[in-house]
Parts: C-alpha cells; sequence; structure tokens
C-alpha cells in the first residue's frame, strides 16, 4: 500500500471539464471559471506543442491525467514502456489526479480500441490489486480507478462491483473515480438500483466524480443505454449525482464531452450545473435538478 502523503498535489474543490483540442485556444485565450480540467494521458505522451499548451494552462488550472492504456485488469505483463512515459508525464504536470479504469485493453501485446469488461471474481480482484500496486509503486503515487459502463453479465462474477472496487482500494490504498453516469448506464441496462449502487460503495475510497451524457441504442430488439460521453447530462443522471454528493461530501466533479463536441460555452454551462450542486450540498436549501428523485 502506497503512504497516505503520495496522493499528489492538494484536490481542487469545484467542478471542471475536460480539456479537448479545439477548445485548446479558447481557452487559453479566455481562462474561464472551472475548477480544474482533465485530459487523457496517452494524447500528451510524445510531447511536443499540444503539452507546451498543458503547460501554459497549468499555471492558472490544476490539471487530471486520465489514462486508457494500462489495461489494469488484463493478463498480458504491465506495458513497462507505457508506465514510464506515464510516469514522466505525471513529473512533468504535477496532477492533483490519475486516473485509470477498470477494464482490459490489450491481449498478446495487441492494444484494442476498447476499454473491455472483466469478472469480479476474487482471481480477477488479485490480478487487478496486483497490477495497481505496481502502477502506483511506478508512479510514486495514489491512482483513482474508474468503474466502468457494463453492457454483458459474466456467469460467474460473484463479487458486487461496489464491493470489489472497496476491496482494491483497500488493498492497495487506490482511490476510486466515481463515474455516476455509468452507475445509471450499468444498473439501467441490468434493471439494477443505482441508488442501491451508491449506497453499498465505499464512499471514503472516492476521490473524484465523472458526470457525462449518454444515448440509447437498440440492441436486438432491447433498448440498452451507451456511455457514449455525447450530449448533456441527462435528468436522472443529475438526480444520481445528487445522491452520490450526500454520501460522498463535495467531491472534485468533472464533465466529459467526448463525441459530437459543443461550443466551449456548452461545456462550461454543464460544469457550472454541477458546480451549484456542489454549492448546494453546504447550504440549507439543498436543490434537485429536475422531475422526481432517482432515489428515495
Amino acid at each position: 500500500m502506497i503512504a497516505h502523503d503520495d496522493r499528489g498535489p492538494a484536490s481542487p474543490t469545484g467542478a471542471g471539464i475536460g480539456l479537448r483540442a479545439p477548445h485548446v485556444a479558447e481557452i487559453l485565450a479566455t481562462r474561464p471559471a472551472v475548477a480544474f480540467l482533465e485530459v487523457h494521458a496517452e494524447n500528451y505522451m510524445g510531447g511536443g506543442p499540444a503539452l507546451g499548451a498543458l503547460e501554459r494552462l497549468r499555471c492558472d488550472y490544476p490539471f487530471s491525467l486520465h489514462g486508457v492504456g494500462l489495461s489494469l485488469g488484463g493478463s498480458d505483463p504491465l506495458d513497462t514502456r507505457h508506465l514510464a512515459r506515464l510516469a514522466r508525464l505525471v513529473q512533468r504536470l504535477e496532477p492533483v489526479f490519475v486516473s485509470e479504469h477498470l477494464a482490459w485493453s490489450a491481449v498478446d501485446g495487441a492494444y484494442l480500441n476498447h476499454l473491455l469488461p472483466l469478472p469480479y471474481d476474487e482471481e480477477s480482484l488479485d490480478t487487478m490489486c496486483s497490477r495497481v500496486a505496481r502502477a502506483q509503486e511506478a508512479l510514486g503515487r495514489r491512482i483513482l480507478v474508474e468503474n466502468p459502463a457494463r453492457y454483458l453479465r459474466f456467469r460467474h462474477s460473484p463479487i458486487p462491483e461496489p464491493a470489489f472496487l472497496g476491496e482494491l482500494a483497500r488493498r492497495t490504498g487506490c482511490g476510486v473515480l466515481l463515474d455516476v453516469n455509468n452507475v445509471y448506464v450499468s444498473c439501467r441496462n441490468f434493471e439494477e438500483d443505482p441508488c442501491a449502487y451508491l449506497d453499498a460503495l465505499a464512499v471514503d475510497a472516492v476521490g473524484e466524480i465523472h458526470l457525462a451524457g449518454h444515448s440509447t441504442n437498440d440492441a436486438d430488439g432491447r433498448t440498452i443505454l451507451i456511455d457514449d460521453h455525447g450530449s448533456r447530462v441527462a435528468a436522472p443522471v443529475w438526480q444520481l449525482y445528487a445522491h452520490a454528493l450526500e454520501r460522498c461530501g463535495p467531491i472534485p466533479t468533472l464533465v466529459e464531452w467526448d463525441t459530437n463536441l459543443p461550443d466551449l460555452a456548452v461545456l462550461l454551462d454543464e460544469a457550472t450545473a454541477a458546480q451549484r450542486y456542489l454549492d448546494a450540498l453546504r447550504s440549507p436549501a439543498w436543490i434537485i435538478h429536475e422531475d422526481a428523485p432517482v432515489c428515495g
């Protein structure tokens, strides 16, 4: 387990946005009021002008690094070259958070352009614990592990996801990146209770929250939700976010938007909405976004 003081710089206290290339120039020019910015780590490992822009922005904003390439749940040996590149980027940018996924994305040396699920059993838990511990040792700091959006069930997966994440955090000292949209998508796809999921989660391990939009898709005659990060946060996800804050407290929150990218003003508006929830948590007048609550 890593030491408690290896968690990185002090965390931001508000709502941030994912930094995407089409918005960089506008953010450099206008410096909008957001609590922090998050980038996909793999996009900046090669250096160049894009990384130079980040270094200019980090004078005004805390940064979070969100990785997709470590394949923490995989069976291939951990990619030490990828991990070394990530470590150099962490040293250069000094991010407030470093995060990855409860998923795998490589097999037999081939990388797949997907975050793929794993069964939640003791073997997978041992694998994840070993690989998370090695990653944290290489980076010299704690990482956060994100709950995935789920679209299938394994025949043998006896450990509920919240318990799996909680035990992973207990054994390794890692934190949890709670993606509220993923909770909603997964639970609706499998007719589970998203509020019960949050109630079962080890909330002390939660270090960051993600919010995003989702879409619907007809899968063989059955409607499922897809975590596509291509629209505004849906009303029931705002409701679930309110419940998450009641459970976890005012956790730094990141609004993601990766497909159908809108004008920066739209993304900032979503971050402002998240900030209102964070501010309201400190107020006796606890607001709800709209419609009937998802929980309670």
